[in-house]
């Protein structure tokens, strides 16, 4: 069965953070396919900047280079909020799941989510590195470290306009958009 590793995130946008994720994971995982799925909406957040669509656009455009790289709708075809235990179910019918790629911001409230205890027994955590966050690894099972040299978040880019961590290929629309926003005091 093919050996997977599951990358998920609102990617509101995608950058070079992500980016460099992606690129240690291949490098370091024994898998033969890396599959980001892009959230509909987290279950942590009241919304999101891009529409789901746009976002899936960005991350495609980013990622769809690689063979080894798959870009789901899986939760966006939903059009609903989905927790993680739900798309490494849903996955676990095609594909041997045996990661499970997370940012370090995540780490400590991890045991919160829905089917923690599911994922725990099931997967093997890959714990991106970021911005001094600690990384308690006490809750978790099984896990390995990514170290990950990019000290940049979605939240900064949206906040700061800065687009200097987004890639490229989706730049000016991602400038558009935080443009939009902040001349309509929609700013998320």
């Amino acid at each position: 069965m093919i050996k997977v590793a599951i990358f998920g995130g609102s990617f509101d946008p995608p950058h070079v953070g992500h980016q460099a994720i992606v690129n240690e994971a291949l490098r370091l995982l024994e898998i033969d396919k890396l599959i980001i799925v892009p959230a509909f909406l987290s279950p942590f957040k009241q919304h999101s900047l891009a529409s789901p669509k746009m976002r899936l656009k960005w991350c495609e455009s980013i990622f769809s280079h690689n063979s080894k790289i798959l870009v789901s709708d899986y939760e966006i075809s939903l059009n609903k909020t989905v927790y993680t235990e739900e798309t490494i179910r849903y996955f676990k019918k095609y594909y041997f799941i045996k990661y499970l790629i997370i940012g370090a911001d995540n780490i400590s409230k991890v045991d919160k989510w829905k089917g923690f205890y599911w994922l725990n027994n099931n997967i093997i955590w890959v714990i991106a590195t970021r911005d001094n966050h600690h990384i308690d690894t006490s809750k978790i099972k099984k896990f390995i470290i990514l170290n990950i040299g990019v000290e940049v978040s979605s939240t900064k880019i949206r906040m700061c306009n800065n687009l200097e961590h987004v890639d490229r290929r989706i730049s000016a629309q991602v400038n558009t958009i935080i443009k939009k926003h902040k001349e309509n005091n929609e700013y998320r």
